[in-house]
């Protein structure tokens, strides 16, 4: 029985830079309400590489109430008890090598590269932000052999707007890992949506992994059900599919 279901929000909830399916979540909202209720339905929360401020913004207004990943698996806030707890990991040493990371993507690229911007209010990633996804490609494969070459506990992803660079200790499927502890939660409970190389170590962990139709090509080549609808239809898709495959269990 899946008795958690966890989205990605960029690509999955919305697309970067537009307004979300407001249909699609208002019906994701209906059933997370049910969830209380409904043994079948399970609750939803996110595992995002956003920061904080913004993962606890759509939090609440679908209404979900389990804690939330954010920073990747960087950090789990509990909106109903206040609780903000930080993946261990994430010690002085690994904070160092962030910080000339930092420093090297500041001078080299946001302060080189047009409309690029730092993703603010992060403390254990840095994420870099341009609307150019042709921008994001040039910028990423150097960005990438810069931290294999000098930085081998940190990974780089990225997505059509965006690289993210975070520790290899407080990635996605090490996120969920820790939340799984915290909830004393099986990871063949939990079912998971994404779309990008970042979810790929949350996607390889999960009982029921979902992609939606917009994901990177070898993202869907690699969950167990490419969605053919895109992003918040597709989070609906996949989180109705896991209603309908808990409550098939029941019979």
């Amino acid at each position: 029985m899946i008795k958690l279901f966890i989205t990605d929000l960029d690509g999955c909830i919305s697309h970067p830079f537009e307004s979300p399916n407001w249909e699609a979540i208002s019906r994701i909202k209906e059933l997370v309400a049910l969830s209380s209720t409904d043994e079948a339905i399970p609750p939803m929360t996110i595992c995002s590489g956003r920061p904080l401020p913004y993962v606890e913004a759509v939090s609440q207004w679908i209404g979900m109430k389990q804690p939330m990943i954010f920073e990747s698996g960087g950090g789990i806030y509990d909106m109903q008890t206040n609780t903000l707890t930080w993946n261990p990991s994430f010690d002085e040493a690994r904070e160092a090598e962030l910080n000339a990371i930092k420093s090297h993507l500041t001078e080299n690229y946001i302060r080189k590269t047009p409309k690029t911007i730092p993703e603010f209010a992060k403390r254990t990633d840095i994420g870099l932000i341009n609307p150019d996804p042709s921008a994001i490609q040039g910028m990423y494969k150097s960005i990438n052999e810069f931290v294999e070459n000098n930085f081998p506990n940190f990974e780089v992803h990225y997505t059509d707007v965006s690289i993210n660079v975070i520790s290899k200790s407080t990635n996605k499927g090490a996120g969920i890992r820790h939340l799984c502890k915290m909830l004393n939660l099986k990871l063949d409970e939990i079912a998971y949506i994404g779309d990008t190389s970042g979810d790929i170590p949350a996607l390889e962990i999960v009982g029921k992994s979902f992609a939606p139709k917009n994901a990177k090509e070898y993202v869907r080549e690699i969950c167990e059900f490419p969605l053919e609808q895109e992003t918040t239809a597709a989070v609906l898709e996949a989180y109705e599919w896991v209603i309908d495959y808990n409550r098939d269990l029941f019979k």
